[in-house]
């Protein structure tokens, strides 16, 4: 007997054919203003991506979600809408550490934005000498106020102060030792391994003294005719306390104009001036470490100089001029936006006074406890009045610089504690970071922490509103 016809009222035993084509989708008239601007291929795309999700949602609960075309181009404009955002947004810094790594370290003050965009926006002189129609080299846009600052014979720049370390060791010590106090094999964030770092520049460690105590008589009985630099490195975000003893930069200089080795000072952070002079302390300054006599000093770019990241190389111009010479260099120098950046940025540094008032990084380790109580309880008002289901209470705490800078120093501060009724402190946290802007704060004794420290002034509605949001919704 011969099979029945199927009936024409029979369902479709395959849903996914109510489902219109991607061209169906793509050529909605809706989605016309995004073909003005966004090549065919990203809304074909995208149209692809809304379709597989829609089948897979149809599988999962055996059902029939609304297909309509209209509904699935709202999917689709969702889509092209989320990536329209920018990929790094802004975050409101609530955590009290000024540079911290997680976000991005230090913000960049107004005159290297503009000098950003100001080189971003066409053609520079990044590598010619006008005067004379040649090749010039890049770094020399910032060159000059370098040594200025430091004192130095010459400086040239790369992109982090990892790679001013492989490629400092690379040119003058590759298949040499470098000598180095054990004290100071450190590891910072990231992994940053002193002796991983020093073996990926192809020289060899060689470790003296002791972890607590080393002197220069240590370092000068390492000394061999395969001895190729001495190193001395600051200990970023630790400390050893107590009985201790180190070789100063003065001794390690005068045992290397003794031997003719070149003596290398990572000095990390990069302090330009005497941080006393803003109330902090204990950070090796780059010009104290040319004035004792090393040959070069390394440093950040993003961490005390409150500039964008690069890892800057100073010093003797005997040993700057083969660094930059160094095959390598083509692979780590900086592009044009981080020098137009980094140059604007030590023209504040000229003075700290200056720094104080145009870096924003300097702007919050100078900001008084006054100013920053009056910004918290202006604050706490307006969210009690927004978010009825929370208590804001303005306390005392203390903030840090952060970034391997001054680990034991704290800098006292001003935070409002927030708690809700409703709501646990980790998952008000978890809202908090799903703000637009997103807020990062810290849990600390049982209650929610927005430190003002290190939250700009211009953020403090945004702040609001996204406390008042999170507590309410």
């Amino acid at each position: 007997m011969s099979a029945k016809k199927r009936s024409s009222t029979s369902p479709d035993p395959n849903p996914f054919r109510a489902l219109p084509s991607v061209n169906e989708v793509v050529d909605s008239p809706a989605l016309a203003r995004w073909m003005e601007h966004l090549p065919r291929a990203v809304l074909v795309a995208a149209a692809r991506d809304v379709l597989a999700d829609c089948r897979r949602e149809m599988t999962r609960t055996n059902g029939r979600p609304d297909t309509s075309l209209a509904q699935l181009v709202g999917r689709v404009e969702a889509q092209l809408e989320q990536s329209a955002q920018p990929a790094l947004d802004e975050v409101i810094n609530a955590t009290g550490i000024l540079i911290h790594t997680g976000l991005g370290r230090a913000p960049l003050s107004a005159a290297a934005l503009s000098a950003i965009a100001h080189a971003a926006a066409g053609y520079t002189a990044l590598e010619m000498d006008l005067a004379t129609g040649e090749r010039g080299k890049r770094v020399d846009a910032v060159r000059g106020q370098l040594c200025t600052l430091t004192g130095a014979e010459s400086a040239t720049v790369v992109n982090n102060n990892a790679a001013a370390l492989v490629i400092t060791l690379g040119t003058l010590a590759a298949g040499k030792q470098v000598i180095v106090a054990r004290g100071e094999l450190i590891e910072i964030g990231g992994s940053f391994r002193l002796p991983e770092v020093m073996a990926a520049s192809g020289a060899h460690l060689r470790e003296v003294g002791t972890t607590n105590k080393t002197r220069i008589a240590d370092y000068a009985g390492a000394v061999t005719d395969q001895t190729g630099a001495l190193l001395k490195v600051h200990p970023s975000n630790y400390r050893i306390t107590g009985f201790t003893q180190s070789a100063s930069i003065g001794e390690l200089a005068a045992l290397g104009k003794k031997h003719e080795l070149p003596v290398i000072h990572d000095i990390g952070s990069g302090a330009l001036f005497d941080l006393a002079d803003v109330g902090l302390g204990d950070e090796p300054v780059a010009r104290d470490s040319i004035d004792a006599g090393a040959d070069l000093v390394l440093f950040s770019g993003d961490k005390l100089l409150g500039g964008p990241q690069a890892g800057v190389i100073v010093g003797r111009r005997r040993y700057v001029e083969p660094i930059e010479c160094n095959p390598l260099m083509r692979a780590l120098r900086v592009d044009k936006l981080t020098l137009a950046a980094l140059a604007a940025t030590l023209a504040a540094l000229a003075h700290p006074q200056r720094a104080a008032a145009e870096l924003p990084l300097w702007r919050m380790i100078t900001t008084s406890v006054p100013e920053l109580n009056e910004r918290a309880e202006a604050i706490a008002r307006e969210l009690r009045s927004r978010a009825p289901g929370a208590s804001a209470e303005v306390v005392s705490t203390t903030a840090y610089v952060g970034g391997g800078s001054l680990p034991n120093q704290g800098l006292e501060s001003v935070a409002i504690a927030v708690k809700s009724r409703k709501l646990s402190d980790e998952r008000l946290a978890r809202r908090l970071r799903a703000a637009t802007p997103p807020v990062v704060a810290r849990l600390q004794g049982g209650r929610l922490m927005i430190d003002l420290r290190a939250v700009l002034p211009r953020q403090d509605e945004s702040l609001v509103a996204a406390l008042a949001e999170a507590i309410g919704k």
